[in-house]
């Protein structure tokens, strides 16, 4: 080899040896010299609060929570709630009963017969259980949880014209609903009441009260049917007796429809009660939440979830419907598209081998999903009470929240390589301290390097990867 190929490969050499590398995750080391993507963050912009992000274990889920050994209901309780180890989940959807039994997987009622009219006296019954959700909601508030939204899919069977909490039916006194038996609202509205009571009576504070769940289907479980029109009627009924009870503090939520351009069109139909509204609800599986529905109030999508899916726990595959990456890009769409101040998965855990919970839990084994961790990144970062606000800059998939306690926190999906960015923030914000955390195929919402000099965080988001930058000011 002569003189000269050695010195071209000498220099080449130290060439590679200068080249700048960075570290973008504990496991994964890139090299890249390109610039840091500049981001560009702006409190003064502001958008929707922040109520939280949760799932529900209705329809007897929670007892399978229960039914564990107690060093593993903590471990599944500390997956769903822990805001350091955990997703750290803020709101739980709570099923209100209205079946006469426990069967299957019945929502049991606490007026399992009917009092003979309208105005007959209520037998209550109240177990003490509400098929394990009571020890969810209990448990869930030793991790700081304070919203708890109890919704009804039915009436009792003897309320509705059909005569059954299945198949669909209508109260019984709503607009274009007479019965013979008289009409039921008042009595619905005292139900629903005495159901938050016995939760208030256990120490659990309902704050968010539904009467509906996807209204406009008829299923072969608890399912009413309404109108806009008729949950007005209800609303005016409604509202008053929570009032009369002492409980004007809770929020009246409507309508849980179907799908986001089912519940637009019945949200047109609460003007006349947006007095006594306090939340707007609705679900993503006929359409999903891309625009903002037109009201004063808050707006959540309570309900959504890979229903049919085989099981997957993974982060990133090819993008399917039931790994992690999508959710997180869907609560991303939600927040940013459709300014939801709250997004619910179905079920939080459960058996089975489909993606219709965030963990699954069989045989005693607790398994999670990535999905959990999707939701994680935003239930940790954006607490209850956040405002997100304006964000600019790069091709990533980002958004910005001013939390209650002053800190910033930006999240970043990154579909593309891996990309080292640069976060600055104006408004007079000052931050003195940077935590970042990682979710990927080999992390779980896992504490990741980042630096903070002057004001301005530095850090990397691989491919394929979401990473959280909570920023602290003095």
């Amino acid at each position: 080899m002569n003189l000269l190929r050695i010195s071209a490969l000498l220099q080449a050499a130290v060439l590679a040896a200068a080249k700048p590398r960075h570290v973008v995750s504990k496991n994964v080391e890139v090299r890249d010299a390109q610039a840091a993507v500049a981001i560009t963050v702006d409190p003064t912009k502001q958008y929707q609060p922040i109520d939280g992000f949760g799932f529900s274990e209705a329809f007897q889920r929670a007892n399978t929570i229960v039914n564990l050994p107690a060093d593993k209901q903590r471990k599944a309780l500390d997956l769903l709630f822990n805001r350091t180890s955990g997703a750290g989940m803020t709101i739980l959807r709570i099923g209100i009963g209205s079946s006469p039994d426990s069967s299957s997987d019945h929502m049991n009622t606490i007026l399992p017969k009917s009092p003979g009219s309208p105005t007959g006296t209520p037998n209550y019954v109240w177990d003490g259980k509400d098929s394990g959700q009571l020890f969810v909601a209990k448990e869930a508030m030793k991790y700081g949880v304070e919203t708890f939204y109890a919704d009804a899919w039915s009436a009792p069977g003897f309320m509705k014209t059909n005569g059954n909490e299945a198949n669909g039916g209508t109260l019984c006194g709503v607009t274009g609903a007479k019965c013979s038996s008289g009409d039921w609202r008042q009595a619905y509205a005292n139900y629903l009441v005495r159901y938050v009571q016995y939760y208030l009576e256990a120490g659990v504070k309902i704050t968010h009260l539904g009467f509906l769940n996807e209204p406009e289907l008829s299923t072969s479980y608890a399912s009413m049917l309404s109108s806009g029109a008729q949950a007005a009627d209800f609303i005016k009924v409604l509202h008053p007796t929570l009032e009369a009870a002492n409980l004007s503090y809770i929020k009246i939520a409507c309508c849980d429809a179907e799908g986001w351009g089912d519940q637009k069109s019945m949200t047109s139909a609460l003007s006349s009660v947006n007095s006594m509204l306090g939340l707007i609800t609705g679900h993503a599986y006929t359409s999903q939440p891309t625009s903002p529905i037109s009201t004063p109030h808050h707006v959540w999508q309570t309900e959504w979830a890979d229903l049919q899916g085989a099981w997957t726990a993974a982060w990133y595959g090819s993008g399917g419907a039931g790994e992690g990456m999508t959710w997180a890009n869907r609560i991303h769409d939600g927040l940013t598209t459709a300014n939801c101040s709250g997004y619910l998965y179905w079920v939080g855990a459960q058996g089975g081998s489909t993606n219709s919970k965030l963990m699954k839990i069989e045989n005693g084994v607790i398994t999670p999903s990535k999905r959990l961790w999707a939701y994680g990144q935003y239930a940790r970062a954006a607490q209850p009470g956040a405002i997100r606000i304006g964000v600019s800059g790069g091709s990533m998939k980002t958004t910005a929240f001013k939390n209650e306690d002053g800190s910033i926190a930006v999240l970043m999906i990154n579909s593309g390589s891996a990309t080292t960015v640069s976060i600055s923030v104006g408004g007079g914000f000052k931050g003195t301290g940077v935590s970042a955390y990682l979710t990927d195929n080999s992390h779980d919402c896992d504490e990741t390097p980042a630096t903070i000099k002057d004001g301005v965080v530095s850090g990397d988001v691989p491919s394929r990867g979401m990473v959280s930058f909570i920023i602290s000011a003095s």
